[in-house]
């Protein structure tokens, strides 16, 4: 019982620090600008439902893509955990990683880009559920899924509600968000990149 809630505290805060919902509702009220809260509403339950469908996929199928691929999972840790690092390091520095930041107008909705992608399913994200999900059984899926959907929920208030959130936090409050969340990041990211060099030395050492 120990076990699986620290997976789940683990899980929560992987996902936590790499979608950094508190910082993206900056961007997100930067991206709707002053529309209703009903619009602000949809345009935050279309873009939180397509990013749990990605994750959802990705956790599920993350076995089935290894296979497909011949991707091992030494491979993946080693991977997502210098994809981690390097947004955790920029995000450090105060400045968003290029992976996280928006390109402007798009000829699709902005739920669908950069919203979703890759603002909240991104390559960290995704990299993330593959390597908590893709080792374990269907209960560590269903564990990377309920956490990342919890996250979702929160995320959607904090949308919802973005002009008080940004008001309430303010700019220092936000910089000082984005550099813990960074930190956090940066150390997942060694994590990763620790247990995927560890399973690739045994891998081929064997």
């Amino acid at each position: 019982m120990h076990d699986a809630l620290q997976h789940m505290l683990t899980v929560f805060f992987g996902f936590f620090a790499i979608m950094n919902p508190i910082a993206n509702t900056a961007v997100f009220i930067g991206l709707v600008g002053d529309g209703e809260k009903a619009e602000r509403a949809e345009i935050a339950r279309k873009s939180l439902l397509l990013s749990f469908c990605i994750i959802a996929a990705f956790s599920i199928l993350g076995k089935v893509i290894f296979h497909l691929f011949g991707i091992t999972l030494p491979a993946l840790r080693i991977t997502g955990g210098i994809l981690v690092f390097l947004i955790g390091y920029h995000m450090l520095q105060g400045s968003g990683s290029k992976l996280h930041k928006t390109s402007g107008k798009s000829d699709v909705s902005i739920a669908i880009s950069p919203l979703a992608v890759p603002l909240l399913a991104g390559p960290g994200s995704i990299a993330t559920a593959m390597n908590y999900s893709a080792g374990a059984g269907w209960g560590g899926i269903a564990i990377t899924i309920a956490m990342f959907a919890i996250l979702c929920l929160i995320t959607f208030v904090a949308f919802v509600y973005s002009e008080k959130v940004v008001g309430l936090l303010g700019h220092s409050g936000l910089e000082i968000v984005t550099r813990l969340m960074g930190l956090i990041l940066a150390v997942i990211g060694i994590q990763m990149l620790i247990e995927g060099v560890s399973g690739a030395t045994r891998v081929y050492a064997s």
